[in-house]
């Protein structure tokens, strides 16, 4: 069953189903009426973190995800790599029935991103890379940051979250202990497994998107924060030289969870990317690539479905 997004009396109705992927039971949701946007997690990510980003894209055709190991989609028992993940994201429009996107990928979702426009460039019309780099080639954040991301708990311990935020996240987050209140409940909602995690640090061992970068043929808007203390500037002005149709856009006093602490600010700034003139996002005469030949994967054999009433933030 499918059911289209309707806003009445301050309440949102969407739909909220679970596909079948590669043995994988997956968390898929799909809110609102236009073109869709399809929203790409990152790390531990569950979809209720997206609420205030979303809420700014009322003409927009919402999906959303839970990755493997994230949120209430199954954990896996290995590793699922970046370019696996793209094809999760190909399984979900096709489950969604959407034959193109306009893609966000946050964080360890941004490497998700590219990776999809990369493989499936027909399927991305535009592309926003939000608090991202390119893997290996990267420049190495702030290391009490990075140590940070070792372990799930800021995700169960409202103490640790509130401890450890200023010097992982910066920005807002840091800034704003209502912000950070917020934070936490999202976050609680449907934490990642231990081992979910785990997997999800050592499916991007190893990645990198330096090499194809110059192939990616879409618009694209690279954007960050200059107080992120786990992604610095200098990742996103890579991504931006290297992607030959990119836009960079450095948002001052940001810092990386832009995309939800400053979600208003941000949605104005993506969303006038995102709904500007001048065609589709795929450059008229896009690099030309050797195309991977892949062993075909099974489709989304089965979906479960019901529908929610959540009230909008």
């Amino acid at each position: 069953m499918r059911a289209s997004a309707r806003r009445d009396a301050g309440k949102s109705l969407m739909s909220c189903e679970f596909i079948s992927w590669r043995g994988h039971r997956v968390h898929v949701t799909e809110a609102g009426e236009g073109d869709p946007l399809l929203l790409v997690p990152g790390l531990g990510n569950n979809i209720e973190m997206w609420v205030p980003f979303m809420e700014q894209f009322r003409g927009r055709r919402i999906i959303r995800l839970d990755a493997p190991g994230t949120g209430l989609s199954s954990t896996p028992l290995f590793p699922v790599s970046v370019p696996e993940l793209a094809d999760l994201l190909i399984a979900v429009l096709d489950d969604r029935g959407a034959s193109w996107a306009d893609v966000v990928g946050f964080s360890y979702g941004g490497a998700v991103a590219q990776q999809l426009a990369f493989d499936h460039p027909t399927r991305v019309r535009r592309l926003v890379l939000a608090a991202t780099n390119c893997g290996i080639g990267a420049f190495p954040g702030w290391l009490p940051a990075i140590a940070g991301l070792a372990t799930p708990l800021r995700y169960y311990s409202p103490s640790f979250f509130d401890r450890t935020a200023a010097a992982t996240f910066g920005g807002v987050t840091a800034r704003d202990a209502s912000v950070r209140q917020r934070m936490i409940e999202a976050r609680r909602t449907h934490p990642p497994s231990a081992d979910g995690y785990a997997l999800q640090l050592m499916g991007i061992f190893g990645w990198s998107s330096w090499h194809f970068l110059r192939r990616i043929p879409h618009q694209t808007l690279v954007i960050c924060g200059d107080d992120d203390p786990l992604v610095p500037v200098a990742n996103s002005q890579l991504l931006a030289q290297r992607i030959p149709h990119a836009t960079l856009e450095v948002v001052e006093g940001a810092g990386h969870l832009l995309l939800w602490d400053d979600a208003e600010n941000l949605g104005r700034r993506i969303g006038k990317f995102l709904n500007r003139e001048g065609g589709p996002g795929v450059a008229s005469d896009p690099p030309q690539r050797r195309v991977r030949t892949r062993r075909p994967s099974p489709p989304a054999v089965s979906r479960q479905s019901s529908v929610v009433s959540r009230a909008t933030v």
